[in-house]
């Protein structure tokens, strides 16, 4: 009995055994396992992966790919296992990439893999004739065989026919300077930058600036309403902001007077009318376009009102002007109020110029006079201010000071004009009126009596001349006379 006891437990304890040992070794000897995988990785979204999909197996090749003008700073990736540490005897796996690098080895990638811009802009510096880019290249490996482009934006106007450019400059190193030159003012340009085939790196637009325009083609009057007209401008070479419209009259009125008249028109307005002077008043005219850059060049008019076309001499001013006293610096000048600008206060200004040249007249009628300076006697100046309302002799010259300015005694042998100044201002017009009195400071004389010593002088000399041939001709043929007698009596 002891004896089976014994061998029923032997069995027991043996047969756990080899139930254990038959559930072991299948395990052991199993099928092998699935490859393992790497899931997408989490980098700019930008980034373009072939294949595309969630998870990707062990060493499988990923080519990467960005928007166009960027670059990732690796084409291709793969991913590996790598045992990261061993947690309750088993082991713990983290997903490793490596990036293909410009030499082909593989190199494992510590941060993130983002879309690189290639090409990167800098400054730009644009004038009327010509671009300029400084640029520079962030990944030199994508950066080769770079090609910029310079090309019209788009066809131009009829009116503001512009040149093609077809300037295309190879690009090398990191940085540099692209230049486009022979260019239109005003005038829209694309800038390419390509890598072949046919990547586009860069690109934009850009407008040149402004200049100043060209001259109106067109001024003429017309005679049956007296307006002036000339010919509106194209946006070519800048956006027409208005013109600048000149007009200087001169006239025999009250022996001589000048008006000028400075206006700033709209862009749309191409006509004015001309300020009515009565006949024998010649008139002056200069119309120039405006940009940004400034006036442009002046198309220049000359136009005489109806009536006599001979204007007043220089001198007609004489006859408001007497008293002429050069030994005391002083001459009496018949003074009216000027009636023909509407707006304008009655404060007329004395002005003393020291010649009887109508330019120089003109820019001092214009001009901003200072008072009087004596180491600058030649110099246009403000001898008084007049609250003009009727007619009135001032004596010029006389010494006195008012308000600022010194009536200056006048020289002796100098030749004079005064004008007699009435100015308006605004922000869109200027108009200044003159009346001249021309004189010279010589005693009993005119301008007019000069005139008549001058023409006798001429008158004179011709006479003497005319003598001085008669009399050579006369000398001459009794010459000739003397010979014949004398061989007659042989």
């Amino acid at each position: 009995m002891a004896l089976q006891l014994l061998a029923l437990s032997f069995f027991l304890v043996l047969v756990p055994l080899l139930g254990t040992q038959e559930d072991t070794g299948p395990k052991t000897q199993g099928a092998p396992r699935e490859p393992e995988t790497c899931r997408k990785p989490s980098w700019d979204p930008r980034l373009r992966l072939a294949p595309e999909q969630e998870e990707y197996k062990e060493n499988k090749e990923v080519t990467l790919s960005c928007p166009e003008g960027f670059e990732p700073s690796f084409t291709h990736i793969k991913c590996s296992r790598e045992v990261q540490s061993i947690s309750t005897a088993k082991p713990v796996y983290r997903e490793v990439w490596k990036g293909k690098g410009s030499g082909g080895a593989w190199t494992r990638i510590r941060s993130m893999v983002q879309c690189v811009e290639v090409f990167v802009p800098g400054t730009w510096e644009v004038s009327t004739t010509s671009i300029k880019l400084n640029w520079t290249c962030s990944l030199p490996d994508a950066c080769q065989r770079m090609q910029a482009t310079c090309r019209l934006a788009g066809p131009s106007s009829p009116s503001c026919e512009a040149e093609e450019v077809t300037a295309q400059v190879m690009l090398h190193g990191q940085n540099g300077t692209f230049t486009c030159d022979h260019l239109q003012p005003f005038t829209d340009y694309s800038v390419t930058i390509t890598v072949p085939p046919s990547t586009i790196l860069f690109k934009w637009v850009i407008r040149t600036k402004e200049t100043v325009p060209e001259k109106p083609e067109r001024l003429w009057l017309d005679a049956s309403t007296g307006t002036l007209q000339w010919q509106a401008l194209p946006s070519c070479k800048g956006e027409i902001l208005g013109f600048q419209l000149n007009v200087t009259a001169w006239g025999p009125q009250d022996g001589g007077f000048l008006q000028v008249e400075r206006l700033r028109l709209s862009s749309s307005v191409t006509e004015h009318p001309l300020p009515a002077h009565g006949p024998g008043t010649r008139y002056t005219v200069a119309v120039r376009g405006l940009t940004a850059a400034g006036a442009g060049a002046a198309l220049l008019g000359t136009f005489q009102s109806n009536g006599s076309d001979t204007a007043a001499p220089p001198d007609a001013s004489s006859r408001l002007v007497r008293d002429i006293s050069p030994s005391q610096g002083t001459a009496v000048l018949r003074l009216r109020p000027i009636p023909w600008v509407p707006g304008a206060a009655s404060e007329h200004q004395l002005l003393v110029a020291a010649t009887h040249n109508s330019t120089a007249l003109e820019d001092a009628c214009t001009g901003e006079p200072q008072p009087f300076n004596a180491s600058h006697p030649p110099d246009a100046y403000v001898a008084a201010v007049l609250n003009l309302s009727a007619q009135t002799d001032f004596v010029l010259g006389d010494g006195t000071r008012e308000h600022g300015f010194h009536n200056a005694p006048l020289r002796p042998g100098w030749d004079y004009t005064a004008l007699l100044r009435l100015e308006r201002r605004s922000q869109q017009e200027e108009t200044f009126a003159c009346v001249c009195y021309s004189f010279s400071m010589v005693a009993g004389q005119s301008p007019g009596s000069w005139t008549g010593i001058v023409i006798g002088v001429v008158v004179l000399i011709l006479l003497l001349l005319l003598c001085a041939g008669i009399v050579w001709f006369v000398v001459s043929r009794r010459r000739k006379d003397v010979p014949i007698k004398a061989k007659d009596n042989n």
